[in-house]
This record gives structure tokens, C-alpha cells and sequence, in this order.
């Protein structure tokens, strides 16, 4: 199984408090099952009876989760709980016991296997689905690259094999990445460009670990903003930003989102009670929207009342998955890292 190669995790976390607090889910359930400790206990049950995996508790429990990695990153000895989950999902699909609203997920995202091309340039700007849905984040990034004076090519279109392997079916993801790879093969493009984190740690991670080589440089967008050394005559003034779980946790804390912001003389005021959770209303889990939407809406509450002046404050954020469910869910005024660079040109 799966779970067999997190063996460390399981014993480890199944004892563990520390990081009770760093499960979204819990937060907003207030279920101990939606811990990592529990869960990791629940998974221990199944190394010794296999035959438990087909627990329909147990497969909703492990869907429910955020899959933040807040508590892998912060953990003083990194036991990775987050992986032991997308771990057990895959043995769930291994063992054909995915629930059918998850199969019907997959359905869709598969029917959805296609990407449409324009523009020319050695850039290339992937426009995902949530990019897409967003609208302005597309815009903001165009007029950015008006007054970098560069032309670029633009991609859209469906699930390039992250979502599909946050579900647990691998196979069909592979499959997914092979598509998308030749896709940016025949663009002949030098650096790819994404405003979603996910699609971000899909393309420089996910598509390493299937041994899928793209031969061109990743960039996240506050990255490749920093890189173009534009001027900025507006301040930014006070923002509060709220941390990408794929930026932060799944690749190491990655600077540029914090870069960009000081090149905006932006002021960072902290948000939260602390700088340890997850304020992405469930980035990691990808499509946690389509599995349970009243969970992201309990999500988007528990940001929204951390806020000290909801109305008012400038919450930025480097998701456009994050601002599309705040935007949904609250009065919370919020903008991508694109929006707010272009806002200061």
C-alpha cells in the first residue's frame, strides 16, 4: 500500500499534539477526526486491518481534508502527514473505493483535457481554470506586461494533472501532465508563467516526480514581476498578505511573493492569531469546493472573522483560487499580488 512508505508518520503523528492547530478543517468542524493526529491514528488502523480502508467514515475524512502541508512544514521533524493523506487517497482509488461524487470530479476534469493557444513570445502564461474565473488577474497581469513592453503567448484550459492527483488517481493524472507537457513543447516557449500556486508546484514538482521533463524555467507571477525590474511610482501601503499554501509549504517558503511586496513598498501587517495556519480557504486540496462546498465557506468565515477591519483592510493574497472563495463568502476586500502590482504602476 501506499501508506506503507509513511510508516514514520503514522507512528509518529498518531501520538502527537502540536500541531492540532494547524488542520483548517478541524478548525472550522471542531472534529478530532479532522486533526492530524486522528487521522493519522485511523490510518495506523489500517496497516493492521486492510480490509478497514473500505470505512466510508474513514474515505470522507481523508477527502475532507485541507492538505495545506501547514503542519509537515512546521513540524520540528517534518513528519510529512500531509503526504500519508494524498498517500491513503491514492490507495482508496487503488482499491476502487472512491466515493462516486469523487469519480464524478475526475469525470469532468478529464472531459475538460483541453487547452487553447495565442499570442507569440518566449513567455508563456498559463490561464488555469480559477485564473480564468477571476478575470481581472489575467488583466492585471496584461497590463503589466504592456508596460514591461513584452509580448507573450497565453494558454487555457482545463486540469493540467494537479487535481487529479490530490484525488488520488495518479494514472489519469500522468496522463494529464504528458497532454500539457507537449502542449508547452510545441508553444516553444522559454519560461512558463502561472498565477496559481498549485499549478505552480505541479509544473516544477509533479511533473519532476512522474519524470516528465518540460525544458523550460517555472515562474509563479510575483516572480517573474520581480524579475521584469519595473518601477512603481504608487506605495502599496498597508497590506495584510496571506501565504500560498503550495508557495510556502510545498516549496520552501518561496520569496518572491514577499520580494514583490517590498519592491510595492508594501507594509505587511500580520494577520491571525499566528503565522503558522492556513488562510487559503483550502488551496490545498485544490477542488475542496466541489467536494464539500459548505467546508469552504466555513473556511472563508474563520478568515473573515480574524480580520481587524474586514472592510477596509487590503488583504492580499497569492491565489486566485484563495480571492475567488473570499470574494464568494465575504466582505473581505482582497486582491491577487497581479491586481496590486498593477494597481502601483
Amino acid at each position: 500500500m501506499n501508506i506503507d512508505n509513511y510508516l514514520d508518520a503514522i507512528k509518529n503523528c498518531r501520538f502527537c499534539f502540536m500541531c492540532r492547530h494547524l488542520s483548517a478543517i478541524g478548525n472550522v468542524t471542531f472534529t478530532e477526526a479532522d486533526t492530524p493526529r486522528v487521522r493519522a491514528a485511523m490510518t495506523y488502523g489500517i496497516t493492521m486491518y486492510p480490509e478497514k480502508l473500505a470505512n466510508r467514515d474513514y474515505i470522507d475524512t481523508i477527502y475532507r481534508s485541507d492538505l495545506s502541508a501547514c503542519c509537515r512544514f512546521h513540524c520540528v521533524s517534518h513528519f510529512d502527514e500531509n503526504g500519508l493523506n494524498l498517500a491513503a487517497r491514492a490507495d482508496i482509488v487503488e482499491a476502487g473505493l472512491a466515493p462516486e461524487s469523487v469519480k464524478a470530479i475526475v469525470a469532468d476534469l478529464k472531459k475538460n483535457e483541453k487547452w487553447t493557444g495565442k499570442g507569440s513570445g518566449d513567455v508563456l502564461y498559463f490561464v488555469d481554470s480559477y485564473t480564468a474565473e477571476t478575470k481581472s488577474v489575467a488583466k492585471a497581469f496584461d497590463t503589466i506586461m504592456k508596460k514591461a513592453k513584452i509580448p507573450y503567448q497565453t494558454v487555457t484550459g482545463g486540469c493540467i494533472g494537479k487535481a487529479l492527483n490530490v484525488l488520488g488517481f495518479r494514472k489519469e493524472a500522468k496522463e494529464a501532465m504528458q497532454k500539457f507537457a507537449q502542449v508547452i513543447k510545441g508553444s516553444k516557449a522559454k519560461i512558463v508563467v502561472v498565477s496559481n500556486p498549485a499549478a505552480y508546484d505541479a509544473l516544477v514538482n509533479d511533473y519532476k516526480e512522474a519524470g516528465i521533463k518540460l525544458g523550460v524555467k517555472v515562474m509563479h507571477t510575483s516572480e517573474y514581476i520581480k524579475s521584469l525590474k519595473l518601477k512603481f511610482p504608487k506605495k502599496a501601503g498597508k497590506v495584510y498578505y496571506l501565504e500560498s499554501d503550495y508557495l510556502k509549504n510545498y516549496n520552501n517558503n518561496l520569496p518572491a511573493p514577499r520580494e514583490l511586496l517590498a519592491a510595492l513598498k508594501a507594509e505587511i501587517v500580520p494577520f491571525g492569531t499566528n503565522n503558522e495556519e492556513s488562510y487559503t480557504c483550502g488551496e490545498g486540496a485544490v477542488v475542496l469546493p466541489k467536494i464539500d462546498e459548505s467546508l469552504v465557506e466555513k473556511l472563508a468565515k474563520y478568515i473573515e472573522a480574524r480580520a481587524d477591519n474586514p472592510k477596509k483592510d487590503v488583504i492580499v493574497v497569492a491565489s486566485p483560487y484563495t480571492k475567488l472563495c473570499l470574494g464568494k463568502y465575504t466582505a473581505l476586500n482582497v486582491k491577487t499580488l497581479e491586481e496590486l502590482a498593477a494597481g502601483c504602476l
